[in-house]
C-alpha cells in the first residue's frame, strides 16, 4: 500500500512542478481534433481511385489485345494452310478430269472402231446417260450407224438425253 501512495505522491510533484507543465501542455496539443478532410481531399481520393480502375481496365484491354494478337496469327496460319490444301485439291481434281477425260477418248475411240451393230447391242445395255456421252462424242457419221442397230427405245432415250443436255442453260 505504501508504494501505491509513494506512486500518487509522484504524480502529483509532477503535475504541479515545472516539468509537470510541459508535459501537459504536449497532452493538451497531441489531444487537438485532427483537421477535417477538406472537399480537395475527397476529390482527390476519388481521382486516385478512377487512375487506379483506369489502369486496371487499360491492362484488361492489353491483356485482350494481346490475346487477339495471337488468335489472328493462328487464324492467319490455318487459313494459309486450308488455302494451301484448296490449291492441292484442286490440282488433284485437274488431273482426275484430264485423267477421265483421257478415258472417255479412248473408249469412244473404241466404240467408233467397232462393227456398228455389236457396239450397238453394248451401247442399248448400258446405263442411257453413259451410251449418250460416248455417242455424243462419236463421229456423227458413225454415231449415226450405232443408232441404227440401236432398240428404237434405247435409242431415242440417248437422243433426247444428248437433246435436253443443254435445256436448262440460260439463253440471256
Amino acid at each position: 500500500m505504501s508504494l501505491i501512495v509513494l506512486c500518487f505522491l509522484g504524480s502529483a510533484s509532477l503535475r504541479f512542478g515545472e516539468g509537470g507543465l510541459a508535459v501537459a501542455q504536449e497532452l493538451s496539443r497531441s489531444a487537438e481534433p485532427v483537421p477535417a478532410p477538406t472537399p480537395n481531399d475527397a476529390l482527390l481520393a476519388a481521382l486516385r481511385a478512377r487512375e487506379a480502375d483506369l489502369d486496371a481496365r487499360d491492362k484488361t484491354l492489353a491483356d485482350r489485345a494481346q490475346a487477339l494478337g495471337v488468335a489472328e496469327t493462328k487464324l492467319e496460319e490455318q487459313l494459309a494452310a486450308f488455302e494451301k490444301a484448296r490449291e492441292q485439291l484442286e490440282g488433284t481434281l485437274a488431273s482426275a478430269d484430264k485423267a477421265a477425260e483421257k478415258d472417255i477418248d479412248r473408249m469412244t475411240a473404241v466404240y467408233e472402231k467397232m462393227k456398228p451393230g455389236d457396239a450397238a447391242r453394248i451401247l442399248d445395255k448400258m446405263d442411257v446417260a453413259f451410251a449418250a456421252g460416248l455417242l455424243a462424242r462419236m463421229r456423227p457419221e458413225i454415231a449415226a450407224q450405232v443408232m441404227a442397230g440401236m432398240t428404237p427405245e434405247a435409242a431415242y432415250a440417248v437422243t433426247v438425253t444428248v437433246a435436253s443436255r443443254n435445256s436448262r442453260v440460260p439463253t440471256r
